[in-house]
């Protein structure tokens, strides 16, 4: 379940816009979400969003013992330093590290929505 300093990003996931936090004192944009900021400590903040693009960094597949693998990348964001983003693989390649890549959402019935990372320029 959400907690407080993420519940909003969730929601904002839902209707398709990527949103990060930024700071209202020191402008520095920070993932994943909390209370203040650990460049100034301010605890005044907004929601700014901004492109669902970034870098692989690295992956892990799933092997499952029936089924093909799951992939599961970690991408850290272009717009923001800091903490990396999870979501599945859509490519049928493997991804490659510090390849380009964008974000697409997908509603799982009453679950919150999912994030999937496919190669930048791939169509939605």
């Amino acid at each position: 379940m959400p907690d407080r300093d993420a519940r909003e990003w969730w929601e904002r996931l839902a209707g398709g816009e990527f949103a990060v936090q930024e700071c209202e004192a020191c402008g520095v944009r920070r993932w994943p979400a909390r209370a203040f900021c650990a460049h100034c400590r301010s605890e005044e903040w907004r929601w700014r969003a901004i492109e669902p693009v970034g870098t692989v960094e690295s992956w892990v597949v799933s092997h499952r013992p029936f089924g093909d693998g799951a992939t599961v990348v970690m991408v850290r964001l272009a717009a923001v330093s800091g903490g990396p983003v999870y979501g599945s693989w859509e490519a049928v390649r493997e991804p490659v590290g510090g390849e380009q890549v964008r974000a697409s959402f997908t509603d799982v019935d009453d679950a919150p929505t999912l994030i999937a990372w496919r190669p930048y320029g791939q169509p939605l």
